[in-house]
Order: structure tokens, then C-alpha cells, then sequence
């Protein structure tokens, strides 16, 4: 074993963690205002991924592209979800939203068995096969564009929090609901809104992803439980420890997957996630209750 190969490997570890950072970074921002845990995040990550598929074979756009049109189905899809089936369980106790959220993941699954079958769908595009050759480092192509893709969406959205109006009313909803109440913010709709915006922020990691590995329906479960342990890494309801979470664990299964198998992946995650529970329970940029 090289340095130069375990460069590479934290390299392409960093790259994809990127992108598992703006998937956890949905979930992130959906429960840090709305204070519900979506349990279905993997699975509408997956549904987007199959929306990039379709859109490559049937109209040969590619991924980058298809960004676009997915995200804007999903906001209003997320939209739509909270605003007429998750609303009403707001103030129910936690147990029915768990039971409502895991119920609409089971149904996306088998939706998704039912359309698509069980096997493995794929696209192939030409920048998939090239790498850029940075002195004795070759760093694949698509994972650059991807995670490129994935810091730009989160800075988006970071300046949308921060410095636009509606933003701040939902940073607001998420400090203090009473007093959003209060001052007469329509709280239910900017609780429809922040879920609608962290279902795009989860169809584009799904548009990336889809050029990294193949997408299966039962993908949907496992994607569900790395974003949870991304958000737990870095901090709950924090919007930058999402994506430091993502790139730490990231670069966890990229080693893991050299120094002892592929198969080791989750191993190492949840060894991460139960190190930084023992030393921060809070998560690294999460603030102390």
C-alpha cells in the first residue's frame, strides 16, 4: 500500500461525502424547524435517483441538467406531503409521526419494486470514465462535478437562510414557535416550505449519487440510515455539520473499504457515530441542550 493510493481513496472518500452531506443536510434542515424526523429521506433520495435515470434514457439529459426539473418536482411534492398528510401529526406524540414517516417509506419501496423490479439501474455518461491527473493523484471526474454540485446547492441554501426574508421567518418558526405565532407568521406554510426545500436539497444529492452507484429500490433504507448518523455526527438541526458529517463519514467507509473490505463500510460509520457520542453527545457543531 502506497501514500499515493491512500491519498487517492481520502480524496474520493471527501468527494463523495460531499454529497452525502447535502442528503443529510435536508434531513437536517426539515428537523431542525419543523421538529419531525423523516424516516422516508432515503427513500425520496432513491425515487431521485430514478427520476435521473429516466430522464438519461428517455431524453439523454444528463444528470447535471436533470437537477433542475427534479428538484423542482420534489419541492413541491415536499410541499404538498407536509402540508396535507404530515401537518396534522405535528403536535401528535412522536411515536405517530414515526409510525406515519415509516409508513410512507415502506409504500415508496414497493412502489418503486412494483415499477422498476429489483435489479440495478445505472446511466453511463462519457466524463464517468475520466479522471483528473493532479500530479501522481488521479481524481475521478464525476465525483468532482458532484460534490462541486452539492457545495453549491449548500451555499445556496445557506444564503437563503441567512440573508433572505423568508429565511429568516423560518429561522425564526425554528427558534421560537409561539412567538412566530405571535407576530402572525403563517407557520404552517414556511413548515410546508422548509419541508419542501429539504426534499430538493435531497433530490439533488440524489442526481449525484445516481453517478456514483447504481440505484435499487431497497437502496432507500440504508441511505435513511447514513443520513441519520451524518446528522448525529455533526450536530442535530446544524446545517454545517451536515456537510462536515458527510465528509467525515465519507472518508471513514473509503478507508474502510481499503484497509479491510467494502463490506466494512457501515462498520466504520457507526464506530465514527459512537465515538463522537461518547466525546460530544451533542455532535461536533451541534449546540449543548
Amino acid at each position: 500500500m502506497t501514500w499515493d493510493l491512500v491519498a487517492n481513496v481520502l480524496i474520493a472518500g471527501l468527494l463523495t461525502g460531499m454529497v452525502y452531506g447535502l442528503m443529510a443536510l435536508g434531513l437536517s434542515v426539515i428537523f431542525g424547524v419543523v421538529r419531525v424526523v423523516n424516516f422516508a429521506h432515503g427513500e425520496m433520495m432513491t425515487i431521485a435517483m430514478y427520476a435521473a435515470v429516466i430522464l438519461f434514457v428517455g431524453f439523454r439529459l444528463d444528470p447535471f441538467l436533470a437537477v433542475l426539473p427534479v428538484a423542482a418536482a420534489f419541492f413541491v411534492f415536499g410541499y404538498w406531503l407536509q402540508k396535507g398528510l404530515i401537518n396534522p401529526f405535528i403536535t401528535r406524540p412522536e411515536h405517530s409521526q414515526f409510525m406515519l414517516l415509516v409508513a410512507v417509506a415502506i409504500i415508496m419501496v414497493n412502489v418503486l419494486l412494483m415499477v422498476f423490479g429489483p435489479d440495478a439501474r445505472n446511466l453511463q455518461v462519457d466524463y464517468q470514465l475520466e479522471s483528473f491527473e493532479i500530479g501522481r493523484l488521479l481524481v475521478d471526474k464525476a465525483r468532482v462535478y458532484a460534490a462541486g454540485v452539492a457545495l453549491l446547492t449548500a451555499g445556496a441554501l445557506f444564503g437563503f437562510f441567512r440573508f433572505t426574508l423568508t429565511g429568516k421567518a423560518i429561522r425564526a418558526c425554528a427558534d421560537n414557535h409561539l412567538g412566530a405565532l405571535v407576530v402572525g407568521l403563517n407557520v404552517k406554510h414556511l413548515y410546508a416550505l422548509t419541508f419542501g426545500i429539504g426534499s430538493a436539497c435531497v433530490a439533488v444529492a440524489g442526481c449525484m449519487m445516481v453517478l456514483l452507484v447504481d440505484v435499487t429500490p431497497n437502496l432507500g433504507p440504508a441511505y435513511t440510515l447514513l443520513a441519520f448518523i451524518t446528522v448525529i455526527v455533526g450536530g442535530m438541526g446544524s446545517m454545517p455539520g451536515a456537510i462536515v458529517g458527510g465528509i467525515l463519514i465519507g472518508m471513514s467507509e473509503a478507508l474502510a473499504g481499503l484497509l479491510i473490505s467494502p463490506s466494512a463500510k457501515s462498520m466504520f460509520s457507526f464506530g465514527l457515530l459512537i465515538l463522537v457520542l461518547l466525546l460530544r453527545p451533542q455532535g461536533l457543531l451541534g449546540k449543548k441542550p
